[in-house]
């Protein structure tokens, strides 16, 4: 069982310097709000992925003030105790140290300490556009597997830099074909290979978030995952030459797996369009489960499940049945925020279940 430990924070957003010890499988992190619960998860997320959930920039976590931040955590896997950090250094430098071993790649350290996040903007997922449903399948299948971690880092690369070739050959008006040829071959190679993970995995993950549905939601609806990609219609090396023409004049690269989508159905018809906001919750909570169940599966043991105030987010009954899963049978270590602390406490007595509350106050 993976379980963390405990948690030090240094000039972290609202933390000065701050050490959390856990000691229970279900953590309920309570207090005001603006008093640091998300950046408490936050910090968690950092230890798991070497980066923020909520903001794409390191700088930005930094205390006001202060010039660069470090987390720390400690964790216990197998009864061996492994000391993770993270540090920002002032010249805005990263470091990602695992046992005093510090790691070349980043890359290297994702999957080790399997997480999944559950936050209010997560309805994103289900109303937003196609790149935040891309990231999360990429999140769960860069956890499973290391190589389809590093085929998305070449694959993006590459596209990067055929977009500029692109871009280039629009301001200069001209063209080098034997480039292009060779950035195509690149992007072939990785395009494919992700292409195949995702259209493999996909099946049998639809089915584990209609399972989901039904639990949360407390009874079966029609509910469906599907893979959208523009290579189950035609093999990517045909596309990328029959839109060649058209990526010189849009200066972009137009088809690719960069251009992939889950299309989630409700009665075979689009369920952002005929779903209720109980509809959509459900479902939200349903993938984010799917994806916990999934890591388990493969890893042999639960993920760390992080829960960013749910209990405003869903009615007494789909919280009662949300609960009652992950304290129940996901069989890891949960972290839970809510502003309401007795609201937590009575939720899991009555579920019978053990809980540490770490109580957040203003200084």
């Amino acid at each position: 069982m993976l379980l963390l430990k405990s948690v030090a924070v240094t000039q972290f957003k609202n933390y000065a310097h701050q050490r959390f010890v856990f000691d229970e499988n279900i953590v309920a992190i309570t207090g005001p709000n603006g008093i640091g619960k998300t950046n408490l998860l936050d910090a968690i997320h950092y230890l798991c992925f070497t980066k923020s959930y909520f903001s794409g920039t390191d700088s930005n976590n930094v205390l006001h003030g202060a010039n660069g931040f470090r987390i720390e955590g400690i964790y216990s896997e197998a009864s061996t105790e492994i000391n993770t950090t993270v540090i920002l250094r002032e010249n805005g430098k990263k470091e990602v140290i695992c046992n005093r071993a510090p790691y070349e790649k980043f890359s290297q350290h994702i999957g080790k300490y399997p997480c999944v996040v559950i936050a209010p903007d997560d309805v994103e997922l289900i109303i937003g556009g196609s790149e935040e449903r891309r990231k999360f399948l990429d999140t769960l299948l860069s956890q499973l597997d290391a190589d389809y971690l590093q085929q998305l880092i070449v694959y993006n690369k590459v596209l990067q830099q055929r977009n500029s070739y692109l871009k280039s050959a629009a301001q200069t008006q001209t063209r080098n074909a034997s480039l292009l040829e060779v950035l195509d071959e690149q992007l072939l190679t990785a395009g494919n290979f992700i292409h195949q993970k995702r259209s493999n995995f996909l099946p049998a993950f639809n089915q584990a978030v209609v399972a989901f549905y039904k639990i949360i939601a407390g009874k079966h609806e029609p509910v469906q995952v599907q893979y959208q990609s523009q290579l189950l219609l035609e093999p990517f090396e045909q596309l990328l030459q029959h839109t060649r023409e058209r990526d010189y004049l849009l200066q972009r690269t137009s088809t690719g797996v960069h251009k992939d989508d889950l299309h989630f159905l409700l009665s075979d018809e689009a369920f952002k369009q005929t779903a209720s906001q109980g509809q959509r919750k459900s479902l939200l909570f349903s993938l984010k489960l799917a994806e916990a169940e999934t890591l388990k599966q493969y890893k042999g043991y639960a993920p760390l499940l992080l829960l960013d105030d749910v209990f405003e987010k869903l009615d007494e009954q789909r919280m009662h049945n949300l609960l009652s899963y992950v304290c129940t049978q996901h069989g890891g270590q949960v972290f839970l925020t809510d502003t309401h602390q007795q609201r937590m406490i009575n939720a899991f007595q009555e579920l019978g279940m053990k809980v540490q509350v770490v109580e957040l106050n203003p200084k």
